[in-house]
């Protein structure tokens, strides 16, 4: 039987930022995001082979945020993020702290010795949208109890 992950399609998000110049410097710059299709008011970014887009709303804010507890950590909710093997992680977390990154959650492992263990890091957008870049050593514990 194959897994989901084997046959995992490309997703597709659509978020709101306050200012496409910033989004793209931080996706496209930053991230090292590929830029796709874009418009006045719109730009699409390739997220680690996900179609990612970031709509202009000038009038955007961060007007509340929200966490939930998760290992100790205020995780703040909504976000989204990607799945990385571990090494791929690894590289990103030195890149960003060599960028300056400043994170809500600062990277660690998490749930150590578990099905889930797992390496996360959580960051804010300029526009205040919530980031989670998570890694795993072995990817079909992705989803394990």
């Amino acid at each position: 039987m194959t897994s989901t992950i084997e046959t995992l399609s490309p997703f597709h998000l659509a978020v709101q930022v306050h200012d496409l110049a910033a989004a793209r410097e931080f996706y496209g710059g930053v991230l090292r995001c590929p830029e796709g299709r874009s418009a006045s008011t719109w730009v699409d970014f390739d997220f680690f082979g996900h179609q990612f887009v970031c709509h202009l709303n000038e009038s955007k804010s961060v007007d509340s945020l929200h966490v939930n507890e998760v290992d100790g950590h205020g995780v703040p909710v909504p976000h989204f993020g990607i799945v990385l093997d571990m090494k791929r992680w690894e590289t990103l977390v030195d890149r960003l702290q060599e960028e300056g990154i400043k994170f809500v959650i600062a990277p660690y492992v998490r749930f150590a010795c578990e099905p889930g263990e797992q390496g996360t890091m959580f960051f804010y957008d300029p526009s205040g949208n919530a980031i989670e870049i998570k890694g795993f050593t072995d990817m079909s514990r992705l989803f394990a109890q």
